[in-house]
């Protein structure tokens, strides 16, 4: 059963974690596991390791630096931490392949805090609906210039050249299932 200590001790874990980040406090935020784990599971993308991690976050702020989060609701599991929340920003600098469009964003997503039997966080799994932020991504580009038509073309493109990549195996995680009683 889950107590209101280990629940609080979680629910700090996740806030410092979701605070740093929009601070870019890079080593605060890793602090938060002993090993950086993140699943985004939209681009079927995994991010294993301090070094990745690190990249992943310089990766998304340069193409978003003001990249931030609005906390929506915050519940508890067997053994994860789940916060719904809006993550915010502009498209201001290239994304991998994908120039800048100047696009802002506002997308609901889901993230799971998983932690692991000693209360560790073990990894963070986040959920969003990736065609609502390119959608949002392209509304930000001037379709009436030929600037902009040619803008939208190198989008596309690099948005077709990031799906076509090969992508890391996300592992299933086992489910925890309840004792049944005889």
């Amino acid at each position: 059963m889950l107590t209101d200590d280990v629940r609080a001790r979680r629910e700090e874990v996740v806030l410092d974690h979701f605070r740093d980040e929009v601070a870019q406090e890079w080593d605060a935020v890793l602090s938060t596991f002993p090993h950086p784990h993140y699943e985004i599971i939209p681009t079927q993308t995994v991010h294993d390791g301090n070094d990745a991690v690190r990249g992943y976050y310089h990766d998304t702020r340069v193409a978003f630096p003001d990249q931030r989060h609005e906390m929506i609701a915050l519940r508890h599991s067997d053994d994860a931490v789940i916060v719904e929340f809006y993550l915010l920003g502009t498209h201001l600098g290239p994304l991998g392949p994908v120039p800048p469009t100047g696009g802002t964003f506002r997308v609901r997503m889901t993230a799971i805090f998983v932690f692991d039997e000693h209360e560790v966080l073990v990894t963070e799994r986040i959920y969003f609906d990736q065609l609502t932020l390119l959608r949002q991504l392209l509304a930000g580009i001037d379709m009436r210039s030929s600037g902009g038509i040619l803008t939208l073309l190198r989008a596309l493109r690099g948005f077709a050249k990031l799906a076509r990549e090969p992508k890391d195996v996300i592992p299933d995680t086992p489910a925890r299932v309840a004792a049944s009683a005889p």
